[in-house]
């Protein structure tokens, strides 16, 4: 225990108090020792302990640095900043509702389990009758997902991760590619993407000295190691995928014209397929949609699912992929 100053009682107030003192030091400072707090809460170091140990199990980023005189620092994660009580209309609880329904990806995630909490704390603030008409509302926009992953086997993995994400922890990942041996990676994940109903690890990868994609469904196991690293203030998310059509950057930047008939125009025009996209309108009522991305696997297959109603204009190479496709399934019959 920290020596008190002679005479002076030790404080004598509840767990629940002593909570918010450690809090407010936290956050008012870079760090303090458990000693520091011993000293300023007036309590024993074993006590410290349990209160940072309850205040992480609480839900605070709370992390240790170890600095060069060897003393051990507790603080939060950079920029995080207790937020204060939070009030929504029912409006904003009617969208909350909504979002959480176009979450059914997250099915047997830990993700899964922190929705769960959330909306467990809305409804107990929640007269019984509002809440029976957010959720009918909600039901009636459920999405439908085909061929949606289930991760309830990636769970305890999802869970290292998602500490290594908040605590901004090192990684060792074993990864094991398709048809090939299970490699081992050292890395700093920096965020987690969903593409095309799968989850994605965006990290930095030590191994390659470069950012990299990992797919959870192929992550075999993850060690949160105690080295701690800081995202780059340049990083961004569109910094994993370059020019890619999808998520894959693959191949060099094409500038790719598709032609598609008047039957499906309408779905064409109706969404945004890449942000630098034109689309040409034609007198017969198609439409040539027309980009410039990288990643020939991607288009390639997205281009199918719009047959018989598509042409690959341009480039030449990916209109030859195009057709040679076409003769390799047909020729499979």
């Amino acid at each position: 225990m920290a020596a008190r100053a002679p005479g002076k009682p030790a404080k004598k107030y509840s767990q629940a108090a002593r909570l918010h003192d450690v809090i407010r030091i936290l956050e008012a400072r870079y760090g303090a020792s458990v000693d520091e707090l011993a000293e300023e809460c007036q309590v024993t170091r074993r006590t410290v302990y349990r209160d940072l140990q309850a205040i992480m199990d609480a839900g605070y980023p709370l992390i240790t640095e170890r600095q060069d005189d060897r003393v051990v620092l507790y603080r939060f994660v950079a920029g995080y900043k207790k937020l204060p009580p939070i009030t929504f209309s029912l409006e904003e609880l009617m969208t909350l509702y909504l979002c959480r329904g176009q979450m059914e990806f997250l099915r047997g995630t830990p993700f899964e389990d922190d929705l769960d909490a959330i909306f467990t704390r809305l409804r107990s603030n929640l007269p019984p009758r509002s809440v029976a008409h957010l959720e009918r509302i909600a039901e009636t926009s459920t999405p439908r997902f085909q061929g949606y992953k289930d991760y309830v086997e990636k769970k305890p993995i999802l869970a290292d991760l998602r500490t290594a994400l908040l605590m901004q922890k090192s990684c060792l990942l074993g990864y094991q590619p398709v048809g090939r041996a299970l490699q081992e990676y050292r890395c700093d994940p920096y965020t987690l993407l969903f593409y095309n109903n799968s989850l994605y690890v965006g990290a930095y990868a030590h191994n390659r000295q470069a950012l990299r994609l990992f797919l959870v469904d192929r992550i075999q196991s993850l060690t949160v190691l105690a080295e701690r690293f800081d995202v780059p203030a340049s990083f961004h998310p569109g910094q994993l995928t370059g020019g890619a059509f999808g998520l894959v950057d693959e191949g060099p930047v094409r500038d790719v014209c598709l032609r598609f008939s008047a039957q499906v125009s309408h779905l064409i025009c109706e969404r945004i397929w890449h942000p630098e996209q034109t689309l040409q309108f034609l007198a017969d009522g198609s439409v040539e949609l027309c980009f410039s991305a990288a990643g020939d696997t991607e288009i390639l297959s997205w281009i199918y699912s719009y047959l018989p109603h598509v042409q690959v204009i341009a480039p030449e190479a990916l209109r030859n992929m195009f057709y040679e496709g076409l003769r390799v399934s047909l020729d499979q019959f």
